[in-house]
């Protein structure tokens, strides 16, 4: 389905929530489709809801909900995510779950990465600044996943920067005569350094370039309001029902699961594309706010996933271990490239 037909597609859902009195609005002319934004996922996102809200007299987010039934089900539609204030994001068919969970544990941690060098040549530089520093180094894992050869300078380097936190860099001096890539985020407010690697990275890397980060201990708490938390803990309860699954005599295998959460399935297929994105856009926070996104999907559905009480192990179950297992497959490689560590206990 081209975007154009995707417009269509939407402008027609709008028109039979008209005729079905759901809304009360003229159709517009035009909806706009475009790729997902931070914080979306699937193919194509419209702003459609927030255009008609006002109209409509009602808020964004219950338009979005009435129109998600006329859009999910549509030839070329496999499903319809609510994002924001109002977004629908649309994926649009393609590989069955089966065969996408399938090609993440095929790939491992490099799924999403570039089969190949593609030739590119990407310099970065950044200030004498610890932010800075360790932007530019998640930059650069970042591209090198896509296929780019990368070189990092620095106009100040702290040696004490790479035993804390894992940042290197290529050069150290004035900016290379040829034209680099600048790299310079809002400063810390505060040292992170006293959080440690995994934490301090995250503080750092985990804000959009342009917002300034908050160092504290809110970082390190082991709680559900600490997204580092639930990403690092989803990981690890992944794990641990693979060890589960093992003592009670199965192991993962890719099949139909018909109550797999839209939205963890959803997630987990852009992935590639966040990569993409984040490698394009110099924007690391990306994939840590993707991360919270996959975190936050596969969290309720993880305790579906082994037998109950005397339940023996079924294809089912099988079924849901590896799409479990996808999860933290996608959370391990995106928390890698973050450079920050992905424990299988927590």
């Amino acid at each position: 389905m081209t975007p154009a037909e995707l417009s269509s597609t939407v402008l027609h859902a709008v028109r039979r929530a008209v005729d079905a009195g759901e809304l009360d609005v003229t159709v517009p002319a035009r909806a706009v489709v475009a790729p997902p934004g931070p914080g979306g996922c699937g193919d194509y996102a419209t702003n459609i809801a927030l255009q008609l809200a006002r109209p409509a007299g009602q808020p964004p987010y219950r338009v979005a909900e009435v129109l998600r039934p006329y859009l999910v089900g549509v030839d070329g539609v496999a499903d319809v995510v609510l994002t924001g204030p109002g977004f629908l994001n649309i994926s649009l068919g393609g590989a069955a779950p089966a065969a996408l969970v399938e090609e993440i544990l095929s790939a491992g941690t490099r799924y999403g990465h570039a089969d190949a060098p593609d030739g590119s040549v990407v310099r970065l530089h950044c200030p004498h600044d610890l932010r800075a520093v360790v932007v530019a180094d998640a930059v650069a894992r970042v591209l090198r996943c896509q296929g780019a050869l990368v070189r990092v300078t620095a106009e100040g380097f702290d040696r004490e920067w790479t035993a804390a936190l894992g940042v290197r860099v290529d050069g150290v001096g004035p900016a290379p005569v040829s034209p680099p890539v600048t790299v310079r985020p809002v400063p810390a407010p505060a040292d992170p350094l006293p959080l440690g690697r995994d934490a301090a990275r995250w503080a750092l890397l985990h804000p959009a370039a342009h917002d300034r980060p908050r160092i504290g201990d809110e970082h390190l708490a082991q709680r559900e309001g600490n997204p580092l938390f639930r990403v690092r803990y989803a990981h690890a309860r992944s794990r641990a029902l693979t060890r589960n699954a093992a003592d009670l005599g199965f192991a993962a295998e890719p099949g139909p699961v018909p109550d797999a959460p839209q939205e963890l399935l959803a997630a987990l297929g852009d992935h590639p594309r966040v990569l993409a994105a984040a490698a394009a856009h110099r924007a690391p926070d990306r994939i840590a706010r993707h991360l919270v996104a996959v975190a936050d999907a596969a969290l309720p559905f993880l305790p579906t996933v082994l037998p109950r009480g005397g339940e023996k192990p079924s294809a089912a179950h099988r079924a849901r271990l590896a799409l479990a297992e996808a999860a933290g497959t996608v959370l391990a490689g995106g928390l890698t490239l973050l450079g920050i560590d992905a424990p299988d206990h927590l």
